[in-house]
């Protein structure tokens, strides 16, 4: 599983000229989901986004958590994440969840994200044609890989 965690001041996900979703202060997590991700990858990749402490204290260091400062989160699945451009420039998604696996693992970590944030998580929606609009705070932007945890 790969996530791209932005830290934003606010974002938002329009589908078809309407919003969906839109937060404040908090991250902005977009979701590739691979095809051989399980439960225990959404598990770990939770736990860490959670816990990441990349919110500024009153001295202006990267020192605290979403809860310190009562942050939000907008979960966007991204299969692009998984795009391999090794071979030519038009990047293959066969390393891409389909569909059957990506969407139970995709609302397992909504679940997961609510439960370790004690918050709604807003989200985009699975394979639909999204405008996500966002201001990145810093600019703070953090790749996660569960393979590489």
């Amino acid at each position: 599983m790969r996530a791209v965690i932005q830290r934003v001041t606010h974002a938002s996900v329009t589908i078809d000229g309407v919003e969906r979703s839109r937060i404040g202060l908090g991250y902005l997590v977009l979701l590739g989901i691979h095809e051989n991700d399980t439960a225990a990858q959404a598990e770990l990749l939770a736990k860490k986004i959670a816990g990441l402490r990349v919110m500024e204290d009153e001295s202006g260091k990267m020192n605290r958590s979403l809860a310190d400062v009562d942050g939000e989160i907008l979960l966007v699945s991204q299969f692009t994440l998984y795009g391999d451009c090794s071979h030519g420039n038009r990047p293959s998604f066969i390393t891409a969840a389909r569909p059957e696996t990506a969407i139970p693992l995709y609302e397992y970590m909504i679940k997961l994200l609510g439960e370790k944030t004690g918050k709604e998580v807003k989200t985009g929606e699975f394979g639909a044609d999204m405008k996500v609009e966002l201001l990145n705070d810093g600019p703070v932007t953090i790749l996660m890989d569960t393979d590489l945890m």
